[in-house]
């Protein structure tokens, strides 16, 4: 079998913060076998956004060169908690909340891995079979020095932060993933660089070729700054409904859209060039948005549900029609009626009054399409209202 080493190069390149080693990755690539690229997910949180895709993406356009893929569940170091990036020791998870998400994560992840061509594996399987001979044996492999090396562990050791000795065990048990699963190749976030080198030498000590190593950048959020997070309401979940999706990814900035194009979409990069060229040349850059939201639309869902995203977005937004269905709330009131900063937090449109207030500052909060310029404006009882936070957040609220 011969593949297409400089191909097979770019489309490991594309996107990526950093490959290590490339040389060795053309030597693997040149002996025409698939390689053998996994990826370890542990099961924390129970449903995946845009951000989390980006490993996924690559995965699969990996798998679509002929490689095979392996989806590790690390139901195990779930248990340990990765302190990747923490200023205090991470809460462990019971093993019953690891079980219910990684359910979750296998039901996801295949919107984007083809499932008959993916193995699935779980960490448990070798090092809860290690036993705590093993995990001592495997703990005398590594110093704590070298331990010390690793950033966050570092700062919180100079800072007189508290770190557990379980959680030292962790790149150790991460890199005794490569082992069991003789890796040729890691993918991780840029922030797992230091545990996916703890498993090329963990390998080197098991009589192991050392697998090659591909960091791929934290996705920035819709604001553009921050890495896309549920807590910071700057994420697109992949099981959000298609015209949620669609409203929050027209949301982005231009220049973030091409950082998009980089990491989630699946078109040939010569394909996004040439739309680049266009939209510098003058064509809309809004096209480009849109055909983006549709082609992510259309993998978590379908075509045609990102057609009707469209439909409906150009509907809501360009004539100024309502969307088809909204929440109905219905609002007990004992006064006059009630203000518009705490009816917006009724209606569970906004989080806070004061998010509410900071909206209608920013003339981002309308009643019955209009903008509503006074904070102390008050909704009396008997009115059924529609109310609007920003472009996406609706509801029509009746105030008894």
């Amino acid at each position: 079998m011969a593949f297409d080493i400089e191909h097979h190069l770019a489309v490991f390149r594309r996107g990526a913060d950093e490959l290590l080693v490339e040389s060795e990755l053309a030597a693997k690539l040149q002996r025409g076998h698939p390689l053998r690229i996994k990826e370890g997910f542990d099961p924390t949180r129970p449903d995946l956004h845009l951000g989390h895709t980006v490993q996924f993406n690559k995965l699969r356009q990996l798998q679509d060169l002929g490689h095979h893929v392996i989806f590790l569940i690390g139901d195990f170091t779930g248990l340990i908690g990765d302190p990747t990036g923490r200023n205090v020791t991470r809460p462990a998870l019971s093993p019953e909340e690891i079980a219910v998400n990684a359910k979750t994560y296998t039901d996801q992840v295949f919107l984007i891995l083809d499932r008959d061509r993916t193995e699935v594996a779980f960490n448990s399987k070798w090092l809860s079979a290690l036993g705590a001979d093993g995990m001592i044996r495997l703990a005398a492999r590594y110093t704590v020095a070298r331990m010390l090396e690793r950033d966050d562990f570092a700062k919180r050791y100079e800072g007189g932060q508290p770190i557990a000795i379980h959680e030292f065990l962790y790149p150790l048990a991460q890199g005794y993933d490569s082992v069991a699963l003789k890796a040729d190749v890691e993918l991780g976030g840029t922030d797992q660089k230091f545990n996916l080198l703890v498993g090329r030498e963990l390998q080197r000590h098991y009589g192991q070729e050392p697998q090659c190593i591909l960091t791929l950048p934290l996705l920035e959020g819709l604001d553009g700054v921050n890495k896309m997070s549920k807590s910071l309401d700057n994420y697109v979940g992949i099981t959000d409904p298609p015209n949620d999706m669609f409203g929050k990814l027209m949301s982005i900035s231009d220049d973030l859209m091409w950082r998009y194009y980089e990491l989630l979409s699946f078109r040939p990069m010569s394909e996004v060039a040439a739309l680049k060229r266009e939209c510098a040349e003058g064509r809309n850059p809004r096209d480009a948005k849109v055909a983006l939201a549709q082609e992510i639309i259309a993998r978590f869902h379908s075509p045609a549900a990102a057609a009707h995203a469209l439909a409906e977005f150009e509907s809501r937004f360009r004539d100024g029609a309502l969307p088809e269905s909204m929440p109905e709330v219905t609002l007990q009131t004992a006064g006059a009626g009630l203000a518009v900063p705490q009816l917006a937090k009724q209606a569970g449109i906004v989080e806070s009054t004061s998010e509410a207030l900071r909206l209608i500052q920013q003339r981002g909060l309308r009643i019955d399409g209009e903008v509503v310029a006074d904070k102390a404006r008050v909704v009396p009882p008997g009115t059924t209202v529609v109310i609007q936070a920003g472009k996406r957040k609706f509801a029509r609220v009746t105030v008894r």
